[in-house]
């Protein structure tokens, strides 16, 4: 099993014919992921070939839907072009959108995931200034590297792609289930939350890996839903232990003030509903290995 991504994912690329949307196509391609196809408005009608494999090129999404199936979109577009892409997947009701793109003004995110809800949230975001998320062994919409981890039992829900992939390479020989990064910024589509539910509804996971940073009240949330809702182990880590007070990180996200926000907080809270919570993300890695042997 796997969350949000299956083995029978039909995806496209917005973006495609870019030179990051070719890099990353190629890759996942190469990981086993059905890429059915590209979206360039301006090289509609054309094919690429990828590694051997022609791939069409579709005007739009709703049509490269129609025409293919395609029922996930990976979005490459440059920042100033990204709001207009989502919108255009959210007209479209494909059901999941990854916004891999860095750089998007917190407007414009904030404009699309309005305008998903006011569309009945047919469409889930991922990201975006995220690495996108991966099922091992069955498809990967992103950028995660496939061959860091194998197909298992731990689910994992990362702010950080680094971080991200350094869990999954230390517990490559448990193997997870699916592992979503839902990115650092202010807003963002898909929370911890939402994975956390979908973890705790997935039979095939048996422990999350939960995997935060300073700034924001994200996971102090989302261990009040965990204290209410997930009867599964969770194991955490919270990025930003040693950063000083009143200090913006490298995430647009992660801006702390006062105690709110802090890593020792959001540990705290973590640990208050039930989380073992690393100071390391080898010591993460650790508590999660201990957890599965029993």
């Amino acid at each position: 099993m796997a969350i949000f991504l299956t083995k029978d994912s039909k995806v496209i690329v917005q973006g495609m014919t870019g030179s990051e949307g070719m890099k990353h196509t190629r890759r996942m391609l190469a990981s086993g992921t059905q890429i059915v196809g590209g979206v360039n408005p301006r090289k509609a009608g054309t094919t690429v070939d990828v590694d051997g494999t022609e791939v069409p090129v579709f005007g739009g999404v709703a049509e490269a839907m129609e025409k293919t199936g395609a029922d996930v979109t990976v979005i490459f577009v440059p920042p100033k072009f990204t709001k207009d892409a989502v919108v255009e997947a959210i007209d479209a009701e494909i059901g999941l959108a990854v916004v891999i793109t860095e750089g998007v003004p917190v407007h414009d995110t904030a404009a699309f995931w309005a305008y998903a809800g006011s569309k009945g949230n047919k469409t889930r975001i991922i990201g975006p200034n995220c690495p996108g998320l991966i099922s091992p062994g069955q498809s990967n919409a992103g950028i995660i590297p496939a061959d860091i981890t194998t197909s298992g039992k731990i689910g994992l829900v990362s702010k950080s792609g680094t971080l991200t992939y350094q869990l999954m390479y230390e517990l490559r020989d448990i193997g997870f289930s699916s592992a979503v990064g839902i990115g650092g910024d202010p807003v963002i589509g898909t929370t911890h939350i939402d994975a956390l539910k979908a973890f705790q509804e997935d039979p095939e996971t048996e422990l999350i890996v939960m995997i935060g940073e300073i700034g924001g009240d994200a996971e102090e949330r989302a261990a009040a839903y965990i204290a209410e809702h997930v009867t599964k182990p969770v194991v955490g880590y919270v990025a930003g232990f040693t950063a000083p007070e009143g200090k913006t990180m490298g995430h647009a996200g992660a801006i702390v003030s006062g105690s709110s926000g802090t890593a020792q907080a959001k540990k705290e809270a973590l640990e208050a509903a039930g989380v073992k919570v690393g100071k390391t993300p080898s010591e993460t890695a650790r508590l999660a290995r201990e957890i599965i042997a029993g």
